[in-house]
């Protein structure tokens, strides 16, 4: 048979037929004196054994190695592999309709998108102290920390901003800080406000958790976006830089002071 017949009785398409031949997952036939290609049996049953395999959910390069005679795995032991796979991606889906479905209960989500239970709840305690550009890129940054931290950073940053946010005046804090740096937007680097905003900055977090989390050992964690010493020593990471970048020059100068009085991010 020719080979959109073969490609019509397995139920693919030719272009699939030549790219297992290219992948070597179907033997070519060998050219008759006429120049065309005829198919066997034999190569029925191959692709059709590719097409159940690859249903199954298995790569290609895995149908390979079930096909090589000199497969280090038999078919058995891929099909155990796949199986422990699919229960891993059941188990990811599973978790993933469970936070989607907290989501929907919420009744407010924020601009920012979909954010942890945790930021929520500080986005909630500064929401009087919300009404400042400051403020709305504040809460940008966090929601990229939110995201982008891994698990053990993100759950100490939001301690720390719990922690800040418990005190009786932590909110009117934060809002006289939104506003110094607010004032700062037309400002130029060297402005006598500039150290004031950054003291401001430095006392919405406790000073000694977070100088921890920005001590060299654990800023060199991976997955950290760390902040660099005030001093330039090692230079600005991506992040830091992409944060300061979108400030105007006095207010970036503040948050670089409020970083050398022992402050970590934004917050």
């Amino acid at each position: 048979m020719r080979i959109g017949e073969l490609a019509e009785v397995v139920g693919v398409t030719t272009r699939t037929v030549r790219h297992y031949h290219h992948l070597r997952l179907l033997p070519e036939p060998e050219r008759l004196s006429n120049g065309y290609r005829t198919y066997t049996l034999r190569h029925m049953v191959v692709l059709a054994r590719v097409r159940r395999l690859a249903e199954l959910g298995l790569s290609l390069a895995e149908i390979r190695d079930v096909l090589s005679d000199e497969a280090g795995k038999d078919l058995l032991e891929v099909l155990r592999e796949l199986d422990a796979d699919l229960a891993d991606q059941e188990a990811a889906i599973q978790d993933r309709r469970a936070r989607l479905r907290t989501l929907l209960l919420t009744e407010d989500l924020p601009e920012e998108g979909p954010v942890s239970a945790e930021l929520r709840e500080v986005f909630a305690a500064l929401a009087p102290a919300s009404d400042s550009g400051t403020a709305v890129y504040d809460r940008e940054v966090l929601s990229v920390l939110d995201t982008t931290l891994a698990p053990e950073d993100r759950d100490l940053l939001m301690d720390m901003l719990r922690d800040s946010l418990s005190t009786p005046d932590a909110v009117e804090r934060a809002r006289r800080c939104y506003a110094l740096l607010d004032g700062l937007a037309d400002a130029e680097p060297d402005d006598p406000r500039v150290a004031r905003a950054a003291r401001a900055l430095a006392d919405l977090l406790p000073a000694g958790p977070v100088r921890e989390s920005t001590g060299p050992a654990e800023a060199a964690r991976p997955g950290r976006p760390e902040m660099a010493s005030p001093d330039g020593a090692g230079g600005e990471n991506g992040f830091l830089r992409a944060v300061l970048d979108d400030l105007a020059p006095a207010q970036a100068e503040a948050v670089r002071q409020a970083i050398g009085l022992g402050i970590g991010g934004l917050g």
